[in-house]
């Protein structure tokens, strides 16, 4: 199937696809003309990477690890001992970016507390 097929299919657009060729996420097939040829594989291939990219990977971490993803019955399994040990460290950095931005919201949360409370005052807090 041609680019615009894999597309159609996948709900990724033709751009998102040559992305992933030229991070070596996918490696169609070419024609003599030049054109991409994609086979059944890369569809799945495309839902894997998406999902991967869903979870915050990057598509160098993806490139890195999609060799050990086995696709079951549509769960992704990591298939290799130390691919769970870098997802965990991934999902680490995740949780402590949860927290930095929580502290954010609290920060944002007291400022605008401190609005509201001079509002009703009739003052405003100085700046």
């Amino acid at each position: 199937m041609r680019i615009g097929e894999l597309a159609r299919r996948t709900g990724v657009s033709e751009r998102a696809l040559r992305y992933y060729e030229e991070q070596g996420l996918l490696t169609p097939q070419r024609r003599p003309s030049g054109y991409r040829v994609y086979g059944d594989a890369d569809v799945a291939a495309v839902r894997r990477i998406r999902i991967l990219l869903g979870a915050g990977l990057n598509t160098a971490q993806i490139l890195e690890i999609l060799p050990c993803i086995v696709d079951e019955d549509g769960w992704l399994t990591p298939d290799c001992p130390e691919l769970v040990d870098a997802l965990r460290q991934q999902r680490d950095r995740i949780d402590d970016a949860i927290g930095e931005l929580e502290t954010t919201r609290a920060n944002l949360d007291t400022i605008i507390g401190s609005e509201k409370a001079a509002a009703s005052r009739g003052t405003r807090p100085p700046s």
